[in-house]
């Protein structure tokens, strides 16, 4: 296998695979990208909701407003001309009561001011006949939300990279990283690589990779876990489209909802629970070391202080189907306990800061020869083509790159 390469990209999920697709469309260079498990997409990316956010939830002028936009559009094109299953099917933000009113407001402002063109302001009544068994007093229908396979969509990006000469390594976890004559020799599972430059991707490990690389990333990756039930089969009709509740904006989660799926059923969740592990996708899930780097880190304590009664109501929820059940009730008064099937559960990579904040917006910080994205939540994978495309010109401020291509491949 060749070993030396102009860049290497530390994780193979939709973030990794989007930068790769991006730089390697954008200049003539050596490229590989390397990723742990043994297929690619396998943590957030592979076990997320499938939603295209529309860009409704994010502080206008901020990075995840303007590349969820971006982003947005350039994947429901991509997946048009890559026959990538997805549908533009909207969705329905409830307020359920009239407090949440002016949290309302503010959504649709920022919606609008994010550029959205389908935003519609709903009364009760015509939420009802977009969603017959939703109850609210007010609502917003938004037309630019969709569903994808996000699993397809990484795999087709994989297949850009390596149709352009790229190549895309799995099984391959890097153990350590040093300075090498050229740049970096990295130690994978698969034997030594040596770069010129790298770019980390790391996702749920990405500050750990920072550090790795002699950079102190200046937050902590702090796991949560989301769980979801699933609505049975022949009650999956209670839900026409998506529904989601009035976010609290204290916190980057967006509370309890329903998502149809692109492979067909309504996933209904999920919460929001502490994780013991980083790859930790059942309550049992435990691992020392990552239970031990969070215990040891001030920044959770402070954050843990801060929202302690919130996370007890989160982690109640996930040992009582019954409180799940509750909470989904606000929206879907006519759901029982026997609509509930056990779901999946994803694993968000959440940056916290030694303050105990929880970083809100994406953080992608270059360094020499490197660049270290370290907190790419939702909406990662809905903007995952233009923060690819972002990296890479981060990439070409802080490393010298190969000659430039003068005509940007077809994607």
């Amino acid at each position: 296998m060749r070993t030396e390469f102009d860049v290497v990209i530390i994780g193979g999920g939709i973030v990794g695979l989007a930068t790769a697709m991006a730089l390697i469309r954008r200049h003539r260079l050596s490229l590989l990208v390397v990723e742990a498990e043994h297929g690619l997409a396998r943590h957030q990316t592979g076990n997320n909701s499938g939603v295209i956010h529309a860009g409704l939830y994010y502080k206008p002028g901020s990075l995840k407003a303007r590349l969820c936009s971006e982003g947005r559009r350039a994947l429901y094109a991509f997946c048009a001309d890559r026959d990538i299953r997805h549908e533009r099917c909207g969705k329905v933000v409830v307020a359920t009561n009239q407090a949440e009113v002016p949290a309302l407001d503010e959504l649709e402002r920022r919606g609008r001011a994010n550029g959205l063109a389908g935003i519609r302001r709903l009364d009760a009544g015509q939420m009802r006949e977009l969603e017959p068994n939703v109850r609210g007093v007010a609502g917003l229908y938004v037309d630019e939300t969709g569903i994808v396979d996000y699993v397809g969509v990484a795999n087709a990006y994989a297949d850009v990279v390596r149709q352009h000469g790229g190549e895309v390594r799995t099984d391959a976890g890097v153990v350590r990283v040093a300075p090498g004559s050229n740049g970096h020799v990295l130690e994978t599972t698969l034997g030594p690589v040596e770069c010129a430059s790298l770019i980390n991707c790391g996702g749920l490990h990405s500050d750990r990779i920072a550090r790795m690389c002699g950079v102190d990333p200046g937050v902590q990756i702090v796991p949560f876990r989301g769980e979801y039930y699933k609505l049975r089969d022949d009650r999956s009709h209670l839900v026409r489209n998506l529904v989601y509740p009035v976010p609290d904006p204290r916190f980057p989660f967006l509370g309890v909802h329903f998502t149809r799926m692109i492979g067909g059923g309504v996933e209904a969740g999920p919460n929001a629970v502490l994780a013991l592990a980083r790859t930790g996708y059942t309550r049992t899930s435990f691992s020392l070391r990552d239970s031990w780097e969070t215990a040891r880190f001030g920044g959770f304590w402070r954050m843990a202080r801060r929202y302690w009664k919130t996370g007890l109501g989160e982690v109640h929820r996930s040992f009582s189907k019954r409180a799940f059940l509750k909470a989904l009730q606000r929206l879907l008064p006519d759901l029982t306990l026997a609509d509930l099937q056990p779901g999946g559960a994803g694993v968000r990579a959440q940056a916290v800061e030694p303050s105990g904040a929880l970083v809100d917006d994406f953080r992608i910080v270059p360094a020499p020869r490197m660049v270290h994205v370290l907190n790419a939540p939702s909406p990662a994978a809905t903007a995952s083509i233009a923060i690819g495309q972002y990296i890479a010109e981060t990439a070409e401020r802080t490393f010298a790159l190969p000659e430039r291509t003068q005509v940007a491949l077809p994607v």
